[in-house]
């Protein structure tokens, strides 16, 4: 039996030492071979305008050079006829662009376009071709740990080469609506914005575009937009000049248990429609707030932003199947997708008349205070000529409701897709719900003119009176 254990150990050891056989003794070659892809982007514009994106509480000031160039940021070729991508908010605001390669060679660059909400920008240099270019790969493939190489002009000192590994996916650092980033804990500072972020196969998997900081500076946390993202947006800024999206005219929120629970569904899934503009391909195939998405095409629709990019990326006037729910029932439509309009249109709350009646109602199933609107209540809390529904007074502290967002001079205009027109009725609808296993009930709020749903369990126990 003792002279097995050192057998054994081999085996127990195998895995790690497999591991270490995978990781890269050097960068070396991979960063020789991609050093030429990436350029360094400067402007003469407005430096304001032009200041690093970034998820900190302050920033550091850029490097500025004597002849009037401010350096910015990074981008790299990804074609040899001299196409580059970069960040829009590196070259937003430019009256000049100027793209210096790694052989030091400063070329003047033409804007194809860009692209606010996705903060992306193509340009073009002319010079002599072919340029090396680096190759794009499939952002959809990475894991977290893996291995990536970031290159680009920290601080304005030149192409300068760091390593890390994924740290994270699916990031929503709240700086548009279709974010997804790739988190790394590569060093990423201001100057690397519009670089690349490559694979150990030497293929682009991210743009880096932002980072967390509190003094300006790396601190691990560093922000990458998947390339799969970008294909759609670089193809249309070529083609167009611009980016043409689809649009349905909706609006929806991420699904939760409380919410599935309130719609008697057994499994958390889809999305909820919470606005809905009128006139829109959605209000044309039928589709309301509280409607609960499913499928869209083919494809099941897993996360709110997962189904904005779908729509995004559907080329208008295509028609598409889509899937919806709504309370116990399952709708199979088809909807056609439109052009998304320059200002998007949103829908207004339902307007009904204002309950003159008075004073304020505790329910104590939801821990909320509520009051009808009256004159002196619309104007305490600026609310607009014709609002329906109640007024929240008071959420308690530490309540589902407070928990979950819940503020004073909130209104509510629906419960359990009703509208609202009194606490009376609010009261009755609660009471539906205590007498259904006391099941979660279903809130529409209208807060700073934004609509969305919550769902609120009610205090105590399912079947414990009934």
């Amino acid at each position: 039996m003792k002279k097995a254990l050192p057998f054994l150990l081999f085996f127990a050891l195998a895995p790690a030492l497999q591991a270490q056989e995978r990781r890269p003794e050097s960068f070396a070659d991979l960063a020789e071979r991609l050093l030429p892809t990436v350029v360094n982007i400067s402007t003469i514009g407005t430096p304001e305008e032009n200041e690093e994106l970034s998820v900190s509480a302050q920033e550091t000031p850029l490097f500025s050079k004597g002849d009037g160039h401010v350096s910015l940021g990074s981008g790299f070729l990804i074609d040899e006829t001299g196409y580059i991508i970069t960040n829009n908010h590196v070259i937003s605001g430019a009256v000049k662009v100027m793209a210096t390669t790694a052989e030091n060679k400063t070329y003047e660059a033409s804007i194809a376009g860009a692209d606010e909400k996705t903060d992306l920008a193509l340009i073009k240099i002319e010079g002599q071709k072919p340029f090396p270019y680096a190759r794009l790969g499939d952002s959809d493939k990475i894991r977290i740990g893996d291995w990536i190489l970031a290159i680009g002009n920290p601080f304005g000192l030149g192409g300068s080469v760091t390593a890390g590994i994924i740290s994270a996916k699916s990031r929503d650092i709240e700086s548009g609506p279709y974010d997804n980033f790739i988190q790394t804990d590569a060093s990423i500072n201001q100057g690397n914005s519009g670089g690349p972020m490559f694979n150990m196969q030497g293929e682009v998997i991210g743009i880096n575009s932002a980072i967390y900081s509190t003094s300006g500076g790396s601190m691990g946390v560093g922000f990458a937009l998947p390339v799969n993202l970008s294909k759609f947006v670089i193809q249309e800024l070529k083609q167009k000049g611009k980016v043409e999206r689809g649009w349905l005219g909706l609006k929806v929120q991420p699904m939760t248990e409380d919410i599935a629970a309130s719609q008697n569904m057994e499994k958390t899934k889809g999305v909820l429609v919470s606005d809905v503009a009128p006139n829109s391909p959605a209000a044309a195939a039928g589709i309301e707030a509280g409607d609960i998405l499913l499928t869209f095409g083919d494809d099941e629709i897993l996360q709110a932003r997962d189904f904005s990019r779908m729509v995004a990326e559907t080329l208008p006037g295509t028609e598409k199947g889509i899937i919806f729910r709504r309370n116990k029932e399952q709708f199979n439509k088809k909807i056609k997708i439109e052009k998304m309009p320059e200002a998007p249109q949103t829908a207004t709350a339902p307007s009904a008349g204002v309950s003159e009646k008075e004073g304020g109602v505790f329910l104590e199933d939801l821990d909320l205070r509520i009051a009808d609107i009256t004159p002196d209540l619309q104007d305490k809390y600026q609310l607009e000529p014709g609002t329906s529904g109640v007024v929240v007074l008071e959420a308690v502290s530490g309540s589902d409701a407070a928990l979950k967002g819940i503020r004073e001079g909130d209104v509510i205009i629906q419960m359990d897709k009703a509208e609202l027109l009194n606490a009376a009725q609010m009261k009755e609808l609660i009471n539906e719900a205590k007498r259904d296993n006391r099941r979660p009930v279903l809130l529409m709020l209208k807060n700073n003119e934004l609509p969305n749903f919550v769902a609120l369990k009610l205090k105590g126990k399912a079947n414990a009176a009934y």
